[in-house]
């Protein structure tokens, strides 16, 4: 009897190699989201509107609108991330930098993102979630400079910023606003996120955007895109 090649399904709690974990995914085309976090597998539960959709879909929005302002960096939605051969996270948003432009990922030959991009946002539950646990160790490991996950049932948002090996908790400024240490001029107005007020937050962004900080970064990633040096 010939023996089957049936791939196996990816199931919650599998270990696996990151080459076993991409063949069983890939054979699962109804399943949108799984991970492999430190060679174990992590697969999204349904997803509710309130803990999750419209959250993630402000980030998106506020990320995106930097995106738009800003040539040369990159945007990810729910992009694979292929970090090292123990992990591969999905996450919920990201911004990165080309190399060319300094930036430590790069889109491979077959479309993924190899490599740590800059900045990563998750959208969590609660503090109990692994995107504080495993992730976040994950994270740092590879370097991602600053990490952003937004606790929406604890109504908390915290920004991590790696400095010397380690993530440090960035403080908001006297009027509430995260200022990125990676991109200028992407600010982050948490009390208005936090009480879903969009307008406010992208108000707050479009300040950011304003800023000599911002204009002088984007003018330095049109001289890389030249292949000029800058100044």
């Amino acid at each position: 009897m010939t023996p089957s090649l049936q791939i196996p399904p990816l199931e919650n709690g599998d270990r696996l190699t990151r080459q076993e974990f991409e063949r069983r995914y890939q054979a699962m085309p109804a399943v949108k989201k799984a991970e492999l976090i430190e060679g174990k597998v992590y697969m999204a539960s349904p997803v509710r509107q309130v803990n999750h959709g419209r959250p993630h879909g402000q980030i998106m929005t506020w990320l995106g609108t930097y995106h738009a302002a800003t040539p040369g960096v990159d945007l990810g939605d729910n992009a694979t991330v292929r970090l090292d051969l123990d992990n591969e996270p999905q996450p919920d948003g990201l911004l990165r930098l080309e190399p060319e432009a300094g930036g430590q990922s790069r889109i491979d030959a077959e479309g993924y993102i190899q490599g740590a991009p800059e900045l990563i946002v998750e959208v969590a539950a609660s503090s109990a979630a692994y995107d504080l646990d495993e992730k976040l160790r994950v994270y740092r490991r590879n370097g991602v400079q600053e990490y952003i996950v937004w606790q929406v049932g604890d109504r908390r948002v915290d920004w991590f910023s790696l400095q010397a090996g380690t993530y440090q908790s960035l403080e908001p400024t006297a009027s509430g606003t995260f200022h990125s240490l990676v991109f200028p001029g992407l600010w982050l107005a948490v009390s208005a996120l936090l009480e879903s007020d969009l307008m406010t937050v992208l108000s707050t962004l479009h300040e950011g955007l304003q800023t000599p900080e911002h204009q002088a970064f984007v003018r330095q990633l049109q001289s890389f895109a030249v292949g000029e040096k800058p100044d």
